[in-house]
């Protein structure tokens, strides 16, 4: 493969609704009360000499349904037709404190809700005119990479002595084993300059979804909000970051074990203040951290800037085998079902309402199509390899994807061209709770390994 010079642009746009609207992230209706900080898309364009494109679109949303995807294609498609609009990766940081797009998963009787539907038409404008920018910005540029690490994420399933797991289970409990898996705390870097060799952006990849303070009432795209203030202290205002979010379906920032000292040590570092809720102190401490690994590796990325990269981007369509709903399964929905509708109506009965009924439905359609179509891009770009996947994907599929990889420094993103359901381990399916069950899942754990090895076959190839 040939080296090539590339031209690089960046965009960010706004995407904060001028109107209270429903958050997406929890199993209950959440209408934002005011704007904690804005919610943003970033998009950076890279192109070579011979036509390759590549563009990655970020966006502080729980995720992007995949018509909601075409749509923003089809806008670009409509504006600039050079755009080989298949090249667009979108990708969300998970923050669970941005506007939901699909109409139905929440109910609310509150007066002047901007609708789903409504911000789904502001957002398509303001992402697709963020990529007409990012593309329009197109200059000769070079890129650096490198490879930091910073403790934010935490694998958030207890397990116990009689092999069961539970999503943030109760770890101070004499039957309380041990945390059911692994945690990655490296941080991918890649820096992006101009011909006079100044930063203007970067990609940071972290495993671990942006959901420190998940269950506020207002709108914010949480820890990235933080980190992103304290590069533009320590850097500039007017570099771009563009965040990335790695499999992480059980990873989360909050704490199963060690919150007293970690609480102790916030307020040691002066980021609890008042009566302020220590996560928002949490997120501030988050974003010291990834910019912390950014002071690491920049001053050593900067001596080995490349103008000239083998440059390739695959866009393919894998079908993964869906996890069949079992009779047994289908019988617990019903008996599901009636419970909730016996009892008194919480919050949470609508959403749960839903989920089982979707399994019944599920269960009497399966056998028309067992499979699952997943949009999947692999790049190439110099000596790294990006991967991204639709699915709240656990670790474990990351971790062998990163061990078998060609590439020098694999970028894994997560919930990335549509809607992101958990996607367990086997372990996990086996230990239950929440992101194992039937309700969470639309692929099981033979389809997380078709996803493992299709990705590798296409990393590989292009090594």
């Amino acid at each position: 493969m040939e080296r090539e010079k590339i031209l690089i642009g960046w965009a960010k746009e706004d995407i904060t609704p001028d109107r209270p609207v429903l958050l997406h992230g929890q199993h209950y209706a959440r209408v934002s009360k005011y704007v904690n900080d804005p919610v943003t898309a970033t998009s950076l364009a890279i192109e070579s000499e011979k036509g390759e494109q590549l563009i990655f679109l970020s966006c502080d949303l729980v995720y992007l349904y995949e018509e909601v995807c075409n749509e923003v294609r089809e806008y670009v498609k409509g504006k600039l037709p050079e755009i080989d609009v298949q090249k667009i990766s979108f990708g969300a940081t998970h923050t669970h404190t941005g506007p939901t797009m699909k109409e139905g998963i929440y109910e609310t009787s509150e007066k002047g809700v901007m609708s789903p539907s409504e911000y789904t038409k502001f957002f398509v404008k303001k992402a697709g005119d963020c990529i007409i920018k990012s593309w329009q910005n197109r200059k000769e540029g070079m890129i650096s990479y490198g490879l930091g690490h910073a403790v934010v994420g935490h694998n958030r399933r207890a397990t116990y002595f009689d092999g069961s797991s539970k999503m943030y289970g109760n770890t101070d409990d004499p039957n309380f084993s041990h945390i059911e898996g692994y945690e990655d705390h490296s941080v991918n870097l890649l820096f992006t300059w101009d011909k006079e060799k100044k930063l203007t952006g970067m990609i940071i990849n972290i495993a671990c979804p942006s959901q420190e303070t998940e269950n506020a009432y207002f709108i914010s795209a949480d820890f990235w909000h933080d980190t992103r203030e304290e590069i533009y202290k320590r850097y500039s205002k007017d570099i771009f970051i563009l965040p990335q979010c790695s499999p992480a379906g059980d990873q989360s920032p909050h704490l199963l074990i060690g919150k007293k000292e970690e609480g102790r040590m916030l307020e040691l570092r002066g980021f609890k203040e008042k009566e302020e809720d220590i996560r928002m102190s949490a997120r501030k401490e988050i974003g010291r951290r990834i910019a912390n690994a950014v002071d690491d590796v920049l001053p050593y990325t900067k001596e080995d800037m490349k103008q000239e990269v083998e440059f390739k981007h695959i866009v393919k369509t894998i079908n993964l085998p869906m996890r069949m709903v079992t009779e047994e399964e289908v019988k617990q929905a019903k008996q599901e079902i009636e419970r909730l509708q016996r009892e008194k109506e919480t919050p949470n009965t609508f959403r749960h309402l839903s989920r089982n009924k979707e399994v019944i439905e599920r269960y009497e359609k399966q056998k028309e199509n067992p499979y699952l179509p997943m949009e999947l891009h692999v790049i190439r770009l110099g000596d790294i390899a990006f991967a991204t996947n639709r699915f709240e994907l656990f670790l474990d599929y990351g971790i062998r994807i990163k061990a078998r990889s060609k590439a020098v420094q694999t970028f894994l993103i997560q919930l990335s061209n549509g809607e992101g359901t958990y996607l367990p381990t086997e372990r996990a399916v086996k230990g239950r709770s929440y992101g194992a069950e039937i309700v969470d899942n639309l692929v099981g754990p033979e389809g997380g390994q078709v996803i493992v090895e299709e990705t590798l076959k296409e990393i590989n190839n292009l090594f």
